[in-house]
């Protein structure tokens, strides 16, 4: 039974909503890869090791359906760890072929660790099989149904002969470690993916139907207001190369289809920012670009979108809500464990407050939240008084 428009849009958007579930601040994570999917783009993750990369696209490939394909590469890594070896049957025959079955050259979506470090035979065959979805080795020729690669890295690639290859992870996402208000949430939701993996899945089939949708998008009303983008973040010494720019409408028709639309609008062209190829770039684009990214809206990958629109305002807002939660929160002073516990919740809102704003930069709800909690951090338990007066005595 073929799947609709709007039903493979829904399904989507619940699988996402699910995989995402437990996975504290990597929720934009889990939405580009599905926008990278859809788009038949791929995306670079840039962070420091620990930080549930693998865990996130594991979750997203199962939600998603199809063939996963998942590896480390390290300077030694074979290219038939990747590949497949060489079929020694028809090696005998005369002819160097390549046994695929269960590797990369057959995967749906892939998830590629310490994608720099690979060879300079693994990356030439790469190059081929990400940007023309084609596999050469020998005597073997096949077309590849990857839908996405993700490729991940503690850093960008600071050697010049690696450019052709990153140039190829058309998003870009760079996370950090979670920070400390939310380090409960994180071991919360750390505990809930110990489980059997239950959840809304979509299909490859509900995939197609919106990557169809996409290519057909109509991107003309749009085209304007995205070369305006492009000329304004030229202006700011950001610019993008040719073949970023016009890929980068891949991103804007994937954006629309999976929030429901079948033409894109000025809601639909933060996917801009995650096009930008540096962390200094990005944060910047955000700046030059937030008049026009004010009418981001998309309920299916809200956290990407607001992440690119917002950025530090979107972050302010979320440390001004949990910090104003947590004041109402206060525990009876009679309960001195929950006090101590209460009050160390506060210092980590207020370190995380300290080092992500400058004082002259606080919001008006940051600087509210920054009142109340000098307040509040200023009071002690008086069980707390009571105790240590009579360890005193």
């Amino acid at each position: 039974m073929s799947v609709t428009f709007e039903a493979a849009a829904s399904a989507v958007r619940d699988a996402l909503s699910d995989a995402g579930r437990g996975l504290v601040e990597r929720e934009a994570m889990v939405e580009l890869i599905a926008l990278s999917a859809v788009a038949g783009e791929h995306l670079l993750v840039i962070g420091p090791p620990g930080t549930a990369k693998s865990e996130a696209v594991r979750r997203t490939a199962r939600a998603l359906g199809g063939s996963y394909f998942e590896y480390l590469l390290g300077r030694f890594t074979e290219p038939s760890e990747l590949f497949g070896p060489v079929d020694l049957r028809k090696l005998r025959e005369g002819l160097v072929e390549t046994e695929t079955t269960g590797m990369l050259p057959e995967a749906d979506i892939a998830f590629l660790d310490e994608v720099f470090l690979g060879s300079t035979a693994i990356l030439n065959t790469l190059l081929g099989l990400l940007n023309e979805r084609t596999f050469r080795r020998g005597h073997t020729r096949m077309h590849c149904p990857l839908r996405v690669c993700v490729g991940a890295a503690n850093a960008l690639p600071e050697d010049e002969s690696l450019a052709a290859f990153a140039d190829r992870f058309l998003a870009r996402i760079f996370v950090e470690p979670v920070p400390d208000p939310r380090l409960e949430d994180l071991l919360a939701g750390g505990a809930s993916l110990w489980g059997d993996g239950s959840g809304r899945r979509a299909s490859l089939e509900a995939l197609d139907v919106l990557a169809q949708a996409a290519r057909e998008a109509d991107l003309a009303p749009v085209r304007p207001h995205l070369a305006h983008a492009l000329r304004s973040l030229r202006g700011a010494g950001l610019a993008l190369s040719d073949r970023r720019a016009v890929k980068v409408q891949r991103l804007v028709a994937a954006a629309a289809v999976l929030a429901g639309r079948s033409v894109p609008s000025t809601a639909d062209l933060w996917p801009l920012v995650y096009a930008v190829p540096t962390k200094e770039g990005q944060a910047l684009a955000r700046d030059v670009l937030r008049e026009l990214l004010a009418a981001t809206e998309n309920p299916a990958l809200s956290a990407a979108a607001l992440e690119a629109s917002a950025g530090p305002w979107a972050r302010a807002q979320r440390i001004a809500q949990a910090g104003q939660v947590l004041l109402a929160e206060r525990p009876s002073d009679t309960d001195a464990e929950a006090f101590s516990a209460w009050h160390l919740k506060l210092e980590g809102v207020a370190r995380e407050m300290d080092a992500s704003f400058a004082p002259e930069f606080l919001t008006e709800d940051l600087k509210v939240l920054r009142a109340g909690l000098t307040e509040a951090l200023a009071l002690v338990s008086p069980v707390s008084l009571e105790a240590r007066g009579a360890g005193l005595s």
